[in-house]
């Protein structure tokens, strides 16, 4: 075959998980195509216009920690920013922001453009070429060719899509534009493919919104950012990429409100009334879509009880008069559309934009991935983002982000990385998806994470910037950064044990529930928020954060039981029918892992214990890409 050119790693899809993915590979030096299906496209927000949310945010702030962009981009194009749950326990804390939308999009383009090592170019995949049980590149609708060593699918929603809106059809990933038949190329080659469902909101104009008849909803001053490294150039265009930032006494750019209003009596009877022309109560939606969020016909219905929902209306940037409706995602007709959100507070003259949707599409069950993202059927094939069962941008761009990294260390023959559970929410995120069958689109939530107070978000960076160091993937300047904060932060902990008032340390005062970082002496009251407020968690929940790390390192020691590859399950005498069948399904990197599979029980477990002690490897921590500090 004539190979057009030859790249290190291909990354197929320009979304959220494209564009880490081929960022991050480019980063450590791979040579790097991201194809997309439009290149206007790239890094489009589909849905909601915000970044991050309850455990959402503590993902953005992992992202950047490992080197990725999302948190910086959204904090560069962010024209609200909210730290939620302030008044609960700082383990469900996590920012958000509302983002100019198409900022948002044509900033990441023009990292992409910009950035070393990386060629993009728009078009269709017809073909994935295989030689062996490994890919080698990959032909256009154009019949381009192009050489790949690795590559990472991340084609989110265009899989087959279909777009409903009461009974039209039409294909489509997104209204606009078109789908892929990549998934039958999958199927070809041996993966299992599913159908998913998700849905987004009418869009309205803000001149026809009564916001008297609404709840405002303000930006926090000072803004809560994402990025540890508010002040760095991801290019040579000072103008273009120059970060919105808190100079101490105002943002240089003013914050736009969100506002709240509510469905009412009316708004669930025109709904109830119109179920029948619903595509996801006719039956023409085959698909699952996402539980945890419904639709505005899946509210009435299930919620039949409430008298009302809550509904936010939010700026989808600042150069347009376009508003997202969320909380009522919908595949009802145009018709009906316009005629219940007429019947809801302040929008009794709204004027609908774009009328919402819903989009049916195939996925890959990740149950047939590593922990590292590849395929177990062909190798140095990557798949991240919606293609894996999931739903949204942040666990997209995760995902995207560890694929594109692992796709980069398969090509120069190194071990994966592979975080674990207590290591970070993306651990959680990619456990979850490789080892437990999933039925509907996949969220992240702060209940999936077990070992949550030691995953905040105060403390990504001081968890995963050594590792981002480590592989590469985090910029010279934002490793600067990170060892002169971890250095200010060894500092303060001196001195706040040191420095004694009324008999005991500043350090013990911190640790009463009541006392807090202002009531310390005026010469701390300097100290940057963000280490402030790390300190302030660290020590106040010490007992409880000590007690967690017992804990982890407990269930460490199954964690570090390698199961090998050649482990016949179906010949492991004493295991259960259902263990044998999940096990061999599943086919866990370790006894952890196994423990974790809906349908294997301790019985399961120790009969496993027993057969690796007759021959099976003990894991080491070159194979998976630990914390540097654990490396041999």
């Amino acid at each position: 075959m004539h190979w057009l050119k030859e790249y290190d790693v291909i990354v197929v899809g320009g979304g959220h998980a494209g564009v880490e993915a081929a960022l991050a590979a480019a980063r450590t030096g791979c040579e790097v195509l991201l194809l997309t299906l439009q290149l206007d496209a790239i890094a489009q927000m589909s849905c909601n216009p915000s970044i991050g949310g309850v455990a959402k945010g503590i993902l953005v702030r992992e992202i950047d920690a490992l080197g990725g962009v999302m948190a910086q981009n959204a904090d560069a194009t962010g024209i609200q920013f909210r730290m939620l749950n302030r008044r609960k326990g700082p383990s469900v804390q996590a920012p958000r922001a509302q983002c100019d939308k198409k900022a948002y999009q044509f900033r990441l383009k023009a990292i992409c453009e910009s950035t070393p090592n990386l060629d993009i170019q728009q078009g269709s995949v017809a073909r994935l070429c295989v030689k062996g049980d490994a890919v080698t590149g990959l032909v256009t609708d154009l019949g381009i060719e192009f050489a790949g060593k690795a590559l990472v699918i991340t084609t989110g929603t265009f899989l087959r899509g279909l777009i409903h809106m009461g009974s039209e059809q039409r294909p489509g990933g997104r209204a606009g534009e078109g789908s892929s038949g990549l998934s039958l190329e999958l199927k070809k080659l041996g993966l299992e493919i599913g159908r998913l469902k998700t849905g987004t909101p009418p869009r309205i104009n803000g001149r026809t919104i009564d916001f008297a008849a609404c709840e405002q909803q303000p930006g926090e001053v000072p803004p809560p950012t994402f990025s540890l490294c508010l002040d760095e150039l991801e290019g040579g265009d000072e103008e273009l990429f120059t970060l919105n930032r808190w100079d101490g006494q105002m943002f240089h750019v003013e914050q736009q409100p969100c506002w709240i209003t509510y469905t009412t009596s009316e708004t669930h009877q025109i709904i109830r009334d119109n179920l029948h022309l619903s595509a996801m109560y006719s039956g023409q939606i085959q698909g699952v879509g996402p539980r945890y969020c419904p639709s505005i016909e899946d509210k009435v219905v299930r919620f039949a009880e409430r008298e009302r929902h809550q509904i936010f209306l939010e700026p989808e940037g600042r150069h347009t008069q376009e508003f997202y409706v969320n909380g009522c995602s919908t595949s009802l007709p145009f018709s009906v559309q316009s005629a219940f959100l007429r019947t809801i507070p302040g929008l009794e003259k709204c004027h609908i934009l774009r009328p919402g949707y819903a989009v049916e599409y195939d996925y890959c069950p990740a149950t047939q991935l590593l922990p590292s993202l590849e395929t177990k059927q062909i190798g140095r094939l990557f798949l991240a983002g919606q293609i894996n069962g999931t739903s949204g941008y942040e666990e997209a761009a995760a995902q995207g982000l560890m694929a594109g990294l692992n796709a980069a260390r398969s090509v120069r023959g190194e071990p994966p990385i592979v975080l674990r559970r207590d290591q970070a929410y993306i651990g959680v995120l990619i456990d979850d998806l490789v080892t437990r069958p999933i039925r509907e689109p996949y969220r992240m939530f702060t209940a999936r994470a077990e070992h949550r107070l030691v995953l905040r978000h105060d403390n990504a960076d001081v968890r995963l910037s050594d590792i981002g160091s480590m592989v590469g993937s985090l910029s010279i300047r934002r490793q600067t950064k990170w060892l002169a904060k971890k250095r200010r932060v060894e500092e303060l902990l001196e001195d706040l044990n040191e420095a004694k008032t009324e008999g005991r340390t500043l350090f013990e005062w911190l640790r009463r529930p009541d006392f807090r970082w202002m009531d310390l002496p005026q010469p701390f009251h300097s100290v940057e928020p963000e280490i402030a407020a790390h300190l302030e968690c660290e020590i106040k929940y010490a007992g409880y954060i000590a007690r967690e790390r017992e804990q982890i390192e407990r269930v460490r020691a199954m964690e570090d039981l390698l199961l090998p590859a050649w482990l016949d399950f179906w010949s492991v005498v004493g295991l259960k029918q259902e263990a044998r069948e999940k096990l061999q399904q599943i086919r866990p990197a370790t006894l952890g892992q196994a423990a974790r599979i809906p349908g294997v029980n301790p019985t399961d477990l120790a009969v496993l214990r027993i057969a690796l002690k007759r021959g099976a490897p003990h894991r080491t921590s070159s194979e998976v890409g630990t914390l540097p500090e654990e490396q041999p």
